[in-house]
C-alpha cells in the first residue's frame, strides 16, 4: 500500500505539486514555518533530511518578496544574502513565552508580573491591527503608522528597560531577549500593509502533519517522506480552497493518467484547486455560499 501511494505521488500528484510551487512565486508575501509554506490559498510541504540553510534557500530561490516566519535564523541569513527577499517576524511567537509563563504560574499570580504586562501590550497591538483587516494595504499601512507605531515603540522601549533589570537566563529574561533580538523583523509589518503580524497561516497548515506524526511516529524512507510532503500539500491546499479532499484526489487520479502521453502539461492548469472544473466537481459540503 505504501508503494502504491509513493508511485501515485511520483507519477501523477507530483506534477500538481510542482505547478503549485511555480505559482507561489506569483505572490508578494508568503508564510513559512521552516519547511511548509502557505501562500494565498496554496499550502506546500517540503521534506528535507536536515535543517541546513541550503534547503530553504533552494525552495525560495525564485521567490522575490516577503517571507513571514518565526525566529529561525536561516531565514534571517537568507534575507541578508538577497536584497529582493524581505523577512518579517511573527508577534505570536514573541507573545508565546509570556503566555506560557502566565499559564505555568496561574493567571491570579501573574497579574502583576512582567509577563502579564508584556502579554497585554502585544495583545492590544494585535487586536487593534485586526480592525484593519478590511482595509486596502495602503490604508492599513497608514493606520498602523498612526496608531500602532507608537505602541510598538513603547513595547520595545519597555522590553529593553526591563531586560536590563532581570536575570538574562531566566524565563522572562529569555522572553524579553527574543523580542529584542527580533525587533528588526517584528517591525516589518508597520511598513507594508500586505504583511501580517503573525505566522498563523503556516502554523495552522502544519498542524495536521504534526498530529499525524504522533500516529505514524516515523517515516522509513526518503521516498515515503517526499510522497508525504506532496500528499499533505495537496490535501491542505484543497481544504484552503474549500474542496472535498477525497473527491479532489479521486479526480486527480482518474484524470491525470489520461494525459501521460500528452506533449505538454497544459492539462494541469485545469486540475488546479481554483479551476472551474475542480470547483464544480469537488465542492466541500462545508463551503460557504
Amino acid at each position: 500500500m505504501a508503494n502504491w501511494v509513493i508511485n501515485s505521488s511520483d507519477t501523477y500528484l507530483s506534477l500538481i505539486y510542482d505547478r503549485l510551487h511555480e505559482l507561489i512565486y506569483d505572490n508578494n508575501v508568503i508564510h513559512a514555518d521552516e519547511t511548509p509554506a502557505k501562500v494565498m490559498k496554496t499550502v506546500l510541504f517540503d521534506w528535507q533530511p536536515s535543517r541546513r540553510a541550503n534547503h530553504p534557500r533552494d525552495f525560495l530561490k525564485d521567490f522575490s518578496g516577503t517571507v513571514v516566519t518565526n525566529g529561525y535564523q536561516v531565514y534571517h541569513k537568507l534575507g541578508k544574502e538577497r536584497p529582493d527577499l524581505n523577512v518579517a517576524g511573527c508577534w505570536i511567537h514573541a507573545r508565546r513565552p509570556y503566555a506560557e509563563f502566565i499559564k505555568s504560574i496561574g493567571t491570579q499570580a501573574a497579574k502583576t508580573s512582567l509577563a502579564q504586562e508584556a502579554y497585554d501590550m502585544i495583545t492590544e497591538i494585535m487586536h487593534l491591527d485586526n480592525d484593519y483587516d478590511d482595509l486596502s494595504p495602503s490604508d492599513r499601512k497608514k493606520q498602523r503608522q498612526k496608531h500602532l507605531l507608537p505602541r510598538v515603540d513603547a513595547y520595545f522601549e519597555w522590553a529593553k528597560k526591563k531586560y536590563a533589570q532581570v536575570t538574562h537566563n531566566s524565563t522572562i529574561g529569555k522572553a524579553l531577549a527574543y523580542s529584542i533580538h527580533q525587533e528588526e523583523y517584528l517591525r516589518k509589518f508597520l511598513s507594508d500593509g500586505n504583511i501580517t503580524m503573525d505566522n498563523n497561516y503556516a502554523e495552522q497548515a502544519i498542524r495536521p502533519f504534526t498530529l499525524g506524526r504522533k500516529n505514524f511516529v516515523i517515516i522509513e524512507s526518503d521516498n515515503s517522506a517526499k510522497a508525504s510532503a506532496v500528499l499533505y500539500s495537496l490535501a491542505e491546499t484543497a481544504k484552503a480552497n474549500q474542496l472535498n479532499t477525497y473527491k479532489y484526489f479521486e479526480l486527480l487520479l482518474a484524470e491525470m493518467p489520461k494525459h501521460m502521453d500528452d506533449k505538454d502539461l497544459h492539462f494541469i492548469d485545469d486540475l488546479m484547486p481554483r479551476s472551474p472544473l475542480v470547483q464544480q466537481k469537488c465542492p466541500s459540503q462545508y463551503k460557504k455560499s
